[in-house]
Parts: C-alpha cells; structure tokens; sequence
C-alpha cells in the first residue's frame, strides 16, 4: 500500500540542494516505479525546437522525485513532517495513521 498518495503536502526531505526542503503538492503519481510529480519542485527547462506549427521556446516542467525522497507534512510534530503507518479502526476500514501524534491522515477506500 503506498503511503503518500495524490493531493497530499509533501516535503523534500534529500536531494540538491535547490530542492532539499522545499514544499509542495503531489499531481501525479506513478505506483509502478515509486515516483511522485510535487508542484514548484524539481523544475527543469525543456528546449523546444521550431517547427512549421510554432516558434522555438524554453518551457519549465516539474520531474519526477522518487517516493524516498519525499515525507508528508503534519504542523503538530516539531519538525513539521511525519511517517505514516496503516492500522484497522473500530469499523474494520484501513486508516492511514501519523506514528508521532497518533492521528488519522485519512480513510483509505478499499
């Protein structure tokens, strides 16, 4: 089961420089290879060569960051990020569970 999922503020916590620390929203997800696309991280430019149909531009795009590099954000630890672990609740649903404060991420569909 994967811990961090689509919508989910995710911090850089590894990585460059440029991008170590810095904050985001996940877009896209990629299961299979363990990768995430966060918002405003990891920008790179692409290059884009004239054609008949345009004019040559430079676009900036986010890359992928691997799921290790990433941890999600909970404002009631010191350090601002959390693990996540899976436990049953009273109604035998799967939740997705903060280890330091002991709270509910949310409730994971089955």
């Amino acid at each position: 089961m994967q811990r961090i999922k689509l919508g989910d503020y995710v911090r850089v916590i590894s990585g460059d420089s440029n991008i170590y620390g810095k904050e985001g929203r996940i877009i896209k997800v990629c299961p299979k290879q363990q990768k995430a696309l966060v918002e405003g991280v990891n920008k790179v430019k692409k290059h884009f060569k004239p054609s008949n149909n345009n004019k040559g531009e430079i676009k900036e795009k986010e890359m992928w960051l691997p799921w290790a590099k990433l941890a999600l954000i909970n404002k009631k630890t010191t350090r601002g990020i959390d693990k996540v672990k899976f436990i049953l609740d009273k109604k035998g649903s799967k939740v997705r569970f903060f280890k330091k404060t002991n709270t509910i991420v949310e409730v994971v569909k089955k």
